[in-house]
Formats: C-alpha cells, sequence, structure tokens
C-alpha cells in the first residue's frame, strides 16, 4: 500500500454549472497522454462522490507529488460568464469535500491537506482549502 501523506483538492476548471462526469475527465486525461484520469476522487455538482483511479494507484494529479498524495477533484472552478477562476461549488459539494476529507483524514492520520495552487503557478482549487479544517 501506498504510503499517503497528503491529500489534494482540485477543482476541473470548468464553467459553473456545467455537468462533466469521471468518463469526460478520464477521456480528457488520456487525450493529455495518462493511462487514465488523474483523480482519485472526483465530486459532482449534485455533491455525490464518485471514484477516479485506485487509491492504490498512484495519481497523476499534482507533478512532484503524486506518490504520497491522494487527488480529490470537484466539478467547476470558472466562472460561467467570464470563465475567470471562481469558486463555484454548490452546498452540496462543499459538504460532500468536507465529508471525504475527514473520512479521509481518519484512514490516513497525519495526511495534511492542500490545494493544487500550493504547488503550481494555477488558481486551482479556486478557494482557500484551509477553510475545509475549520
Amino acid at each position: 500500500m501506498r504510503k499517503i501523506n497528503k491529500l489534494i483538492i482540485h477543482c476541473s476548471a470548468t464553467p459553473e454549472g456545467r455537468a462533466v462526469s469521471v468518463s469526460d475527465i478520464t477521456r480528457w486525461h488520456r487525450e493529455r497522454g495518462f493511462r487514465t484520469i488523474g483523480y482519485h476522487y472526483v465530486i459532482y455538482l449534485d455533491g455525490s462522490v464518485h471514484a477516479g483511479r485506485p487509491v492504490s494507484e498512484e495519481g497523476a494529479h499534482c507533478l512532484g507529488q503524486n506518490r504520497n498524495s491522494i487527488g480529490i477533484c470537484y466539478i467547476g472552478g470558472l466562472d460561467a460568464k467570464s470563465l475567470l477562476p471562481k469558486d463555484t461549488r454548490t452546498e452540496a459539494q462543499k459538504d460532500a469535500l468536507r465529508h471525504l476529507v475527514g473520512n479521509l483524514r481518519e484512514e490516513y492520520p497525519g495526511a495534511t491537506l492542500h490545494g493544487h495552487n500550493e504547488f503550481a503557478a494555477k488558481a486551482c482549487p479556486c478557494f482557500d482549502v484551509r477553510e475545509l479544517l475549520k
């Protein structure tokens, strides 16, 4: 089993309100040369949590951090009109993300929580992940 020491939060960088599925992201990632989806979990607009890549496998979501991390992606992250970065999480997504992160922190004690933007020059996930720890 991999030693997990980080939980890294992402957004799909899609316009607010646009439904995107695990199969959509898998297709995008394959088009970029990945074997499959790079994230371990994806949170849909309705707050449902869907499995991506198995947690037992190294992800492909954050350069230099994949070996010991779990990648979690919520659908959204861009303003629908301007396409600029925006926290577009629905209340259901916020609740699901808090619940998922809580469960993963119990399963992987000591794992730290990060936004993708801490490791790359990106706005992703378009909110301050420290709020999840409150």
